[in-house]
């Protein structure tokens, strides 16, 4: 019967409901201080928290900080909690999930002599997490195991069943080989850990298929200096404690053997296991715990300045639990490899993080802590960048690769199984940042979720099958005793010597009764003389018989000997093949070795690169960001800039634009000054000095006012100003009076008349339509206190567009005054008529201004005027 082979691991890769996560379970467990007079920078606050505080020295080292921080776990374990209390709440459902086909994995994290291999292992009379897992396992399944050999695990992380003739033939050719035996439950114990296995609660799992056969499977490995090392592999003790020269390479004589580290390989299901490891069935708690005593023993411990026994390397107890279901007759292992089951369950004894200046480690121990610190910063980057991940929705890779210790349980994270890590912790004040540490890690361990496993499916048989065959079992016995026999047992047949006798004929009867008696001795002759004659026959028969048969092995000796020689060529020919495939075999399996060699090469290159691509990837990353800032910055600005651009260039437009107005509107006034005084100078060269008017003093002038001559309007004097077409002079024109509503009246003799006029409050284009010249009466307080009038006065016309415009020729200045306040300019005693006049003409030239406003059809520009021509001094 061939045997068959199982899948493992034990259910799909992806889960049918991928919703379904649970966090990462993390507990804390604090350890007693081994002094009572020691600081203490760890209290427990409830059943989930706790609180570390900084020890006195350290608040006084930075600056008098005094600062608590409170972290929460899933459950807190105080000083005084026994092993069974944290085996029940942490331990016992991770090995109820492994009878029922699940994986798990537990390991501890904490600094150095913090209690970890406490914890895992326990102490004489008191045992960890690890024995009470084995116990719990045997007393759930002890009367359902399997017998020995019935599943026999492959070297590529499988197992096979075998049916109980295999699995009987596989015991007796072990036994026959002279290798050391597995322990056996029934021997004595060694003292030094019988203790630890003493439990006495007998804890089980309540639901166990009785209709599964069970096979238990411990493997025991190390991981010292990310390399993997077989602790059951049968070598010699000191063959794993190399000695290391100055160039930390081992010495290389001919005493010293290195120990040969394991491969991490991946199975067809994605599942990783390491290569060659040696895997021991077992039968019971002491047989199993014995085995992983025996590793224990060669697992690297040293002395160091904070821990007299510190753990060298990470240690990893892997219990396989194989389980089949039986037949319908519920008598043997169904033999079908699809309904085989194969769980794990992981024990981790991690070591302990430390810093190298506490402990004043040198050489091998320096390089240890230093792979240890390297170990356990990659399982802090992989729970960040899982955290990561799983938060912000990120797809970065995991680095599982960069240490033996992430890339083998790579799975459990993966959703293979569930997570559970106790954080051990020393609450002395010198751990303090070491704590701080560990405490951070387990808080964001916490934030990572991992898949829920599915259920294993059902085996579709009727349950209850090895019940009704135990049953069916004890009843055929009890009726059989009850019959004293065999059922319906036939008499026995005689045999053949018993048949030959019988075929003789019978002997009469040998009593001679009387002397005379001649009857009775020749019967008595005559038939034996019988018997002789058939046993003749029969020994001749023999003979004939036997010479037959002697013929007949002849010629079977002949034959069987063709058939040894035929046999004999056909075995040679056979172990040429063999050899030749042996042959190729080790060439084969060097070729392996290279290939695997290279590959580790290979993996640790694609690991730099790996490492490369990341740096450069965040590199790239955050100058890409940079780049965006300084592109938005950028965009800023110059929506800054151009906004500053466009108000800057509308206002130097305004004041470009008020600026050429103004200057236009000076010059304009200049030019129309200038033209102003030219005529004057020509009226003044041109008319006869007869005909020119004696300019009246001013007492005249106080006493009879004389009307002045209209000054002569100028021409224009820009080119942008508009064509208007002269009005003539006649004696019929018309004024438009304009006197603002605020208008004092002076009660002065002088009053200005205006014949003919409209007068207006506020000019309209209705009037200036109707009118030829305009008058603004204007009043302001003088220097003096005195209120001065100026009659500003001008000519309209019509402009091009329709409206009307307004061209001012001249200012009549009228102006009260004290004789007591103001001091009078002295005239010589006999004026010259002549000369008075000619500078009356003068001043009256440089008193006059023109101010043009231009007023649109339809504007509402109100009455105003601008004075700018500048005040000029009088001529001697």
């Amino acid at each position: 019967m061939k045997a068959a082979r199982a899948k493992t691991p034990r259910r799909p890769k992806k889960p049918t409901n991928p919703t379904l996560k649970d966090p990462v379970g993390v507990y804390c467990r604090v350890r007693p201080l081994s002094r009572s007079d020691q600081e203490c920078c760890i209290e427990v606050i409830n059943d989930t928290t706790v609180q570390i505080h900084p020890p006195e020295g350290y608040r006084v080292f930075r600056n008098g900080e005094y600062r608590e921080t409170q972290y929460s776990f899933k459950e807190v374990f105080g000083t005084l909690v026994v092993q069974k209390e944290l085996f029940d709440v942490v331990a016992k459902p991770l090995v109820e999930d492994l009878i029922r086909g699940k994986n798990g994995l537990l390991f501890t994290y904490g600094v150095t002599g913090s209690g970890k291999t406490h914890t895992m292992t326990g102490s004489p009379g008191d045992g960890g997490l690890l024995p009470r897992c084995l116990a719990m396992i045997f007393n759930s399944i002890g009367p359902f195991q399997a017998k020995r050999f019935v599943f026999k695990l492959d070297d590529k992380n499988g197992v096979d069943v075998q049916s109980e003739v295999e699995a009987l033939l596989e015991r007796q050719r072990r036994e026959a080989l002279p290798v050391p035996k597995t322990p056996s439950g029934k021997r004595q114990l060694d003292p030094e850990f019988a203790d630890m296995i003493n439990v006495q609660d007998h804890c089980r799992v309540e639901e166990v298929d009785e209709d599964n056969v069970y096979g238990v499977f411990v493997s025991y490995i190390e991981i010292y200096n990310n390399y993997i090392y077989d602790l059951l592999e049968e070598a010699p003790f000191e063959s794993i404690k190399p000695k290391w020269n100055s160039c930390n390479t081992p010495v290389r004589n001919g005493d010293f053997v290195p120990p040969q580290s394991k491969i991490l390989r991946e199975d067809q299901n994605h599942n990783m296991y390491v290569t060659g490891c040696t895997e021991v069935e077992v039968k019971s708690t002491e047989e199993a715990f014995e085995v992983f005593w025996r590793g224990q023993k060669k697992r690297r411990i040293a002395n160091t300045q904070l821990n007299r026994e510190s753990s060298r390397s990470h240690s990893v107890f892997i219990i396989k639990l194989a389980q089949a279901p039986l037949d319908a007759d519920g008598d043997n292992v169904l033999q079908e490899k699809e309904q085989i089951t194969l769980s794990q369950l992981s024990l981790v004894d991690l070591a302990g993080s430390e810093r190298t200046n506490r402990t004043k480690a040198e050489g091998n121990r320096l390089r240890e802590a230093g792979n240890i610190n390297q170990s356990l910063m990659t399982l802090r980057t992989c729970i960040e960048v899982l955290r990561e991940n799983q938060l912000y929705g990120t797809n970065k890779m995991v680095p599982y690769r960069d240490s033996k210790l992430t890339h083998l349980f790579k799975n459990y994270f993966d959703g293979e199984g569930k997570v559970r890590m106790i954080v051990c912790v020393n609450p002395k004040a010198e751990d303090y940042e070491e704590s701080l540490q560990v405490m951070r890690f387990a808080e964001m361990t916490q934030e990572v979720e991992v898949a829920r496993p599915v259920d294993r499916p059902l085996c579709g048989l009727t349950p209850g099958r090895r019940l009704r065959n135990q049953a069916f079992r004890e009843e055929l016995s009890r009726k059989l005793e009850l019959r004293g026999g065999p059922i319906g047992a036939e008499p026995e047949e005689p045999s053949a010597a018993e048949l030959f006798f019988q075929s003789f004929p019978p002997l009469p009867s040998c009593e001679l009764l009387d002397i005379n008696d001649d009857q009775t001795l020749p019967k008595l002759i005559e038939a034996l003389e019988q018997r002789h004659k058939m046993r003749q026959m029969l020994a001749e028969e023999f003979s004939k018989n036997v010479l037959a048969f002697k013929t007949m092995l002849q010629e079977f000796d002949s034959s069987v000997a063709s058939k040894e020689n035929y046999i004999q060529g056909k075995l040679a020919e056979k172990e040429k093949t063999i050899t030749g495939q042996r042959t190729e075999m080790e060439r084969l399996e060097k070729k392996i070795k290279t290939l695997e060699y290279k590959i580790e090469i290979l993996e640790k290159t694609a690991t730099i690169y790996e490492e490369d691509k990341r740096n450069l990837q965040q590199e790239l990353e955050s100058k890409s960001q940079k780049l965006q800032r300084q592109a938005s910055d950028k965009r800023r600005l110059e929506a800054r800039l151009q906004g500053m651009v466009t108000e800057t260039s509308l206002k130097w437009e305004k004041e470009c634009e008020r600026r050429v107005a103004a200057k236009q509107l000076e010059m304009q006034n200049k030019l129309w000054v200038k033209d102003e005084k030219l005529k004057q100078l020509k009226a003044i060269v041109t008319e006869p000095r007869a005909e020119r008017l004696e300019r009246p003093s001013r007492e005249r002038e106080r006493e009879k006012p004389l009307p002045r001559s209209v000054s002569p309007s100028p021409a224009p004097s820009t080119p942008a100003a508009p064509l208007r077409p002269r009005r003539s002079r006649s004696a019929g024109e018309r004024w438009v009076d304009h006197r603002p509503p605020g208008h004092v009246p002076t009660e002065t003799l002088l009053q200005p008349r205006v014949p003919r006029a409209i007068t207006v409050d506020a000019p309209s284009e209705k009037a200036l339509a109707r009118c030829d010249r305009y008058l603004l009466t204007h009043q302001e307080l003088a220097s003096d206190g005195e209120i001065q009038t100026k009659l500003i006065k001008g000519d309209v016309f019509r402009t091009r567009g329709g409206g009307q415009a307004v061209q001012f020729t001249d200012i009549e200045t009228l102006k009260q005054e004290s004789p007591t306040g103001r001091k009078r300019r002295s005239s010589p005693p006999d004026p010259d008529p002549a000369g008075d006049a000619a500078d009356s003409e003068w001043t009256d030239v440089e008193t006059r201004c023109s101010v043009a406003v231009e007023m649109r059809a339809g504007s509402a520009l109100g009455p105003g005027y601008q004075h700018h021509a500048q005040p000029k001094r009088r001529k001697p």
